[in-house]
């Protein structure tokens, strides 16, 4: 019988970005109650939230180790702030075309070989870092706005391992680092 769960694709990033990220998230959770952001770690998803079935979760992990294999590493630099709306705030990413390529590429894969179905998020792509969203109320949004603004980032990350999430338990859960194709010298 078939289990299913959900799961999506992203660049999780190690550090100080990731540091930075949970400290202001923790601090937006203290002061305005807002945490759902709280529920996976920093990240800039690459292939939105699908439905697969749990018990073909290796085949999923192997397809991708497949696709990633044939992508170089590439920066990816995290700057500045901007809003969808006044419904989510995150830190930008600035323009990369290694980064659209790859997720470019990774959306056809996906609805080939996978054959998972496009999300409105995947045709039209914004590369973001999400630091408070959902359960962001109308009546907060200006203060965490500012707080946020305070906490400006300028940093980048090399994107070598492609993670796949899970939903666990109500949270998303990295289950696994897939490595891209290691730089020829």
């Amino acid at each position: 019988m078939k289990q299913l769960a959900k799961y999506f694709l992203a660049f999780v990033p190690k550090g100080t970005i990731q540091e930075k990220a949970q400290i202001l998230k923790d601090q937006i959770k203290s002061d305005f109650g807002v945490k759902y952001a709280l529920k996976s770690p920093a990240h800039v998803t690459v292939k939105m939230p699908f439905i697969f079935n749990e018990k073909k979760e290796q085949v999923l992990i192997e397809s991708i180790q497949n696709f990633t294999r044939l992508y170089e590493p590439f920066s990816v630099q995290v700057s500045g702030l901007d809003t969808f709306g006044r419904r989510v705030i995150f830190w930008d990413i600035l323009p990369n075309s290694a980064l659209h390529s790859f997720q470019s590429d990774l959306k056809v894969f996906c609805k080939r070989e996978l054959k998972l179905v496009d999300e409105l998020a995947d045709n039209n792509y914004h590369p973001h870092m999400t630091i408070a969203f959902k359960d962001l109320k109308e009546k907060n949004f200006d203060n965490v706005m500012e707080l946020v603004r305070k906490s400006q980032i300028s940093d980048e990350f090399l994107a070598n391992e492609l993670s796949l999430l899970k939903r666990i338990e109500d949270r998303w859960v990295e289950i696994s680092r897939i490595k891209m194709k290691a730089p020829e010298n």
